[in-house]
């Protein structure tokens, strides 16, 4: 590939992070390997295959190394990726004495809820899920405040 090419690729990687990425930093590094691969053919007439493999190494070195220092410097800390029910909030349709169990609602999906704590929860009041196990969603009374 000639080094304007891959000048211009890094560019269009670094405005697209700009524009289309919500400043995930992933894109930058791609575009700025790129761009220094174009400099570096420049000076020093590389084969392809050896400015593929230099531009791989340099995306995937400078993503592993500085990524994570530069998202928080930026938009501070990276948001916990949240995943599966557990931490939401349940509205109990039956009692439920402790270890019992029953079907509930939750987002569309009926599942089977069981209380994993000795107090006994009363018909409509809202539960945490604090566990998954199985299929089986393990509650706890709410918190109030949480």
């Amino acid at each position: 590939m000639t080094w304007w090419g891959w000048v211009i690729a890094g560019a269009i990687l670094l405005g697209a992070e700009l524009t289309l990425v919500s400043a995930q930093f992933y894109l930058v590094f791609i575009g700025s390997a790129a761009i220094l691969v174009g400099l570096a053919t420049v000076v020093l007439p590389l084969p392809t295959w050896l400015q593929w493999a230099a531009f791989g190494a340099l995306a995937i070195l400078s993503m592993v190394s500085f990524r994570a220092r530069i998202y928080r410097r930026f938009r501070g800390v990276a948001p916990a990726v949240r995943t599966g029910p557990q931490g939401g909030h349940i509205t109990l349709p039956a009692a439920l004495a402790a270890g019992e169990s029953c079907q509930a609602e939750y987002n569309g999906t009926y599942w089977t809820v069981r209380n994993d704590c000795a107090t006994a929860l009363a018909a409509g009041s809202r539960a945490r899920i604090v566990g998954v196990h199985n299929l089986t969603l393990l509650v706890r009374p709410d918190e109030p405040g949480r």
